[in-house]
């Protein structure tokens, strides 16, 4: 029987925050694409919060918009409320997120997809994987067409054999109740791909009518707003800013929950998949969490179009009856009208040790893979591995190298290497804590350590490219002018320093030295210093944090000079390590499972001790002493 066929490059399968950047990625570096999805209503649907960014997550966004992907761009255009968490703590920490009108970013982002030459969305549900011995050639969808290709990107987010659960109700749907991709896990399956069943979670939405603000603590945006893109110019993203607004549980919310807790599928059997740690159901925080009297409840608006409010914090599986009687105990929820249920979603995902840190599958060429598909949790996440998973996959049809970000480069380095090196047998969350080098990895200075890599790729103008090294040397030039910049001990400058709670001096000073006094900085210092040059905002604030955090940021490079020496001792992918001598059972097996590149990947494999590594430098001095004499 005849059937539909098309020859592309690259093929995309799904069309969320990871399928997004992948396929923008490919077409933007002129390759034929095609994005599939099973509903094009769908395209950069946020299922779940309404909001871009946040702790760790904001870095992820910057570093892609330095690369050259778009959520920072789409964010910026539809944001309708924007807010630099951690503000009080150092610069490392420092997160933007912005809450999003919903409607407004999924439309942004699909007319951009639309308006982007050598791509192509089809709406159509891929079910199989067109495989020759191991290498991927294409996809077949439900309908019998094909589509032969180079390269494949899967990027199926929580739609593989979804179902969306809460009490003893449960749909085969996708989120939001959208169909569902219900083939395509037995042609990976079939392929020799090894599937895991994770589970994440959504709150109920409310009607913003029946809530009573006056109960509540209202949050507001910055005053001064920093866009996460740095193409966007900042003064654009200056607008009146919409609220959110804080409430808590109570013992009440608490006793409802615990006395239900055998309707819950979560702990009654019924969801089998593994949830978010670090992003728990309320029944959850309520049994881990027994002696908490409260917990927080953040209300988000979905955006201007909607009265539709978000109940961060509140995710629940519990049945429509309880979550009625929950939601209605916390202060301001008292007569609140529920919009949508709250419920639990399980889908397929796969094991991510099956993919090499380009996210090329190991077992077959070609077949690429990102987001939440990977394991993973978060837009944020999803749209960063879907940017590398595409632009992976580019350089592999393209006959170029592949782009691989290490730890001491980027949080999407850190993020890519937790997943293929570490077991993880839940949905993995960034956090700044699991970044080694986080001084030297900022929000704020993404674009000075990734713009000259996403100009390599193609993916960053040249003029974009100039403007970032321009950016480069006005920052060294100031903190060098600085550094020599003498001021003396005179009446203004000691009336400053009073005014401040600063220690007067007792002789000169450079201003670098007064930069880094904790009390003072390089904005405070503007009124001493007669000579300085006019520079941007985000300019001034790298030349306050070189010189504030100099020592420590000097002490990081020292420690990433080290780490690059494990890093650049490259292992044989072929190697069989039973037959190195004097490494251990367990290392053994797990090293022959990951197969790592490098010995630092080696080294972050859990079941490989410090001794294995050293038996492991001992054989490659070894081999390289023996290639010698041959």
């Amino acid at each position: 029987m005849p059937c539909l066929e098309e020859i592309y490059d690259i093929v995309v399968v799904g069309a969320g925050h990871a399928g997004c950047e992948a396929a923008l990625a490919c077409a933007r570096l002129g390759l034929e694409t095609v994005m599939f999805t099973v509903s094009v209503d769908s395209i950069a649907l946020m299922p779940c919060n309404p909001n871009i960014g946040g702790s760790s997550k904001g870095h992820l966004v910057r570093e892609l918009d330095a690369l050259g992907g778009e959520m920072g761009k789409n964010i910026d255009k539809t944001f309708i409320q924007s807010k630099m968490l951690n503000g009080s703590k150092g610069p490392a920490v420092h997160s933007l997120r912005a809450q999003a009108d919903k409607q407004a970013y999924t439309g942004m982002m699909r007319r951009t997809l639309e308006n982007t030459d050598h791509l192509t969305i089809r709406q159509a549900e891929v079910s199989d994987l067109v495989v020759e011995d191991g290498v991927v050639k294409g996809v077949k969808t439900f309908s019998g067409a094909v589509y032969h290709s180079r390269a494949v990107v899967l990027a199926t987010g929580t739609y593989l054999n979804a179902r969306c659960i809460y009490g003893d109700v449960s749909n085969a749907t996708g989120p939001n109740g959208l169909q569902g991709a219900s083939h395509l896990t037995d042609s990976l399956k079939a392929n020799g791909v090894e599937m895991f069943r994770f589970k994440t979670g959504t709150p109920a939405r409310v009607d913003k009518r029946s809530i009573d603000f006056s109960k509540m603590e209202e949050q507001f945006g910055d005053k001064r707003v920093v866009p996460f893109s740095f193409s966007t110019d900042p003064e654009s993203v200056q607008k009146e800013q919409v609220s959110c607004w804080l409430t808590y549980t109570n013992e009440k919310t608490h006793d409802i929950i615990r006395a239900n807790l055998d309707r819950s599928p979560l702990f009654s059997g019924a969801i089998e998949g593994t949830g978010p740690r670090y992003c728990p159901s309320i029944e959850d925080k309520v049994v881990k969490f027994p002696d908490k009297e409260r917990h927080q409840v953040f209300i988000e608006p979905e955006g201007l179009y909607t009265n539709e409010m978000y109940l961060g914090g509140m995710s629940s599986s519990l049945p429509e009856d309880v979550q009625h009687a929950m939601y209605r105990t916390v202060a301001g929820l008292e007569n609140v009208k529920i919009v949508r249920n709250a419920y639990a979603i399980e889908y397929d995902c796969i094991n991510s040790r099956q993919l090499k840190p380009t996210l090329e599958f190991k077992a077959i060429e070609g077949l690429f893979s990102g987001g939440q598909f990977n394991g993973s949790s978060g837009y944020e996440e999803a749209a960063v591995q879907g940017f590398m998973a595409g632009v992976n996959a580019a350089m592999k049809v393209m006959g170029r190298e592949p782009y691989v970000l290490d730890r001491s480069q980027a949080y999407i380095g850190v993020l890519i290497d937790d997943l293929v090196t570490k077991e993880n047998h839940e949905p993995y969350r960034m956090m700044t804590s699991r970044a080694e080098y986080r001084l030297l990895l900022r929000q704020d200075n993404a674009d000075l350590r990734l713009r000259a890599i996403g100009h390599e790729m193609g993916l960053v103008s040249d003029q974009e490219y100039e403007r970032t090294l321009r950016k480069e040397r006005d920052i060294e030039a100031e903190v060098e002018r600085l550094e020599h910049a003498n001021i003396g001990a005179n009446a203004k400058v000691q009336a400053f320093l009073e005014r401040h709670g600063s220690t007067p001096l007792k002789t000169g000073a450079t201003l670098a030295e007064l930069v880094r006094r904790p009390e003072l900085d390089y904005g405070m210092l503007a009124e001493l210093d007669d000579n300085r040059p006019p520079l941007g905002e985000d300019t001034a604030e790298q030349v306050n944090i070189n010189i504030k955090y100099e020592g420590y940021i000097k002490r990081q490079k020292q420690q990433v000079i080290q780490f690059k020496k494990l890093e650049s001792k490259r292992l044989d992918a072929d190697l069989d390590y039973s037959k190195v001598k004097s490494l251990r059972r367990e290392a053994v097996q797990k090293l022959n499972l990951y197969k790592p590149v490098s010995i630092g990947q080696a080294s972050r494999i859990s079941g490989v001790s410090p001794a294995d590594i050293s038996v492991l430098l001992v054989y490659l001095e070894q081999q390289r002493h023996g290639g010698k004499k041959d």
